[in-house]
């Protein structure tokens, strides 16, 4: 069934997204004046076609990894004189420029509407109260103890731990001082913490802000009684059954799942001993975990997971905004994500954040498929951030992208006249080199995680 939801959800995200993006295009240039050909979502073989009353062609192709808009242009093909003023290469630079911006400002649009859909709907929020701070850590040595609740970060207000997630994640690999608001327990006085970083995650492949600052979120109990299994994992092949309670592992006591978990994770390949109570009797036995992961980031895997606790009401907030506040949230959601798509790229290129963290289709369709499975809700946000993405990376100066060629036309447009084709088919070259090399390292990242 994943795999069923990682295709689903990835066919459903590129083609709304691409749509979206050539829409952009094609409505702007039909309102200049110029001709569309065809607009076809997807590459290769056709496999729906139509025609409308202006002549331009809808072509739903078999590869779903993208589409284009193709506009009557005499650098392309001969053109009619009856025709010439349709072509795109005859409109105004300032036309030219609206045209080709217009595919990534439909994206922005589209993450405006999603996050507006979202912030209407609503979401339950788990307030952002640490659990424990790991002894030694940043948050320890800023002062930061259990049982405080976080308000803000870098002054900026949070109402979860997806929020506190988000502004930390805008630190990654910086020098410097975080700073942290708490309230302690009881209080409505907000105290702030600093919070001292060096070369922050810089090296991480999967960075985990929360916990790269020593912080474990609290959350309700989970008592270690099995009540799910992997039927290829070691716990099911070793003979533990759903209902059985963990005592010990390798002669430490456990009674919370968490601590299983944490061991667990510590051992990847390594054998260990366990001791469990089934109906009453006290039993002994010993496995070898399997591994998840490669490097730096491999763990151990026992295959067997607990019911999630129960989450106390006074731990919970509801997050819901009224249709004209939803329109400013939607806003702030859009440009913060934006600057942080920006802010991340500029971080890899200066090696402040590990190229690791580029991904490619593979994980952009578990993550799709994942976000499907998950509900409407989930789903929406991950188009949102894709759509996103695709619009700030389509607005980068690289040539063959969009904003490669808003870069030649403003510089046409300060000339007063273009750049000579042969630059620009050196700039092409340079672009095509650019895009496929990043595309490369992007699914070499996906390989690797699999």
């Amino acid at each position: 069934m994943s795999a069923l939801y990682m295709v689903v959800g990835l066919v459903i995200a590129l083609g709304v997204l691409v749509t979206f993006h050539e829409f952009g295009h094609f409505w702007v240039a039909r309102r200049c004046g110029v001709r569309v050909l065809r607009f076809s979502v997807g590459f290769g073989t056709p496999l729906v076609r139509w025609h409308d009353r202006h002549g331009t062609e809808f072509v739903v192709a078999a590869i779903p990894l993208g589409g284009y808009v193709k506009m009557l242009d005499e650098r392309e093909a001969e053109v009619p004189v009856d025709q010439l003023d349709y072509a795109f290469n005859r409109k105004s630079v300032f036309q030219r420029i609206a045209i080709v911006s217009a595919g990534p400002i439909a994206n922005f649009l589209l993450a405006i509407l999603f996050f507006w859909v979202l912030a209407l709907l609503g979401s339950q929020q788990v307030r952002p109260v640490i659990g424990s701070v790991v002894a030694g850590s940043p948050a320890a040595l800023g002062g930061l103890v259990a049982g405080q609740e976080v308000v803000a970060v870098d002054g900026e207000a949070v109402d979860g731990w997806a929020a506190v997630n988000l502004r930390l994640v805008r630190r990654l690999g910086e020098t410097g001082e975080l700073t942290v608001a708490v309230r302690e327990p009881g209080s409505s006085v907000d105290v702030t913490h600093k919070v001292a970083i060096r070369s922050w995650l810089k090296s991480a492949e999967n960075p985990d802000p929360i916990g790269g600052l020593g912080i474990q979120p609290w959350r309700p109990a989970m008592p270690p009684v099995i009540a799910e299994l992997d039927p290829e994992g070691p716990a099911k092949a070793a003979g533990l059954q759903i209902g059985d309670r963990l005592v010990s592992l390798d002669g430490v006591a456990v009674d919370d799942w968490q601590q299983v978990v944490d061991k667990v994770r510590a051992r990847p390949a390594q054998s260990v001993a366990l001791a469990f109570q089934r109906d009453g009797q006290s039993h002994e036995l010993k496995l070898t975990l399997s591994t998840k992961g490669e490097g730096k980031a491999r763990t151990g895997y026992l295959g067997a997971g607990v019911s999630g606790g129960q989450w106390p009401a006074e731990m919970l907030r509801e997050v819901r905004y009224g249709p004209v506040a939803a329109v400013g949230e939607a806003l702030s959601q859009t440009w913060s994500m934006s600057l942080l798509t920006l802010d991340s790229l500029k971080k890899m290129v200066l090696g402040q954040l590990s190229v690791k963290n580029l991904s490619g289709p593979i994980t952009i369709a578990k993550v799709a498929g994942a976000s499907a499975q998950s509900g409407v809700g989930d789903f929406l946000h991950f188009l949102a951030y894709l759509s996103i993405s695709l619009g700030v990376l389509n607005l980068l100066p690289i040539p063959v992208l969009d904003g490669g060629h808003l870069a030649f036309y403003l510089v046409e447009w300060v000339r007063g006249r273009p750049l000579s084709e042969r630059v620009q088919a050196w700039g092409m070259q340079i672009g095509i080199s650019l895009v496929v090399g990043v595309m490369l390292l992007a699914l070499v990242n996906d390989l690797s995680r699999l």
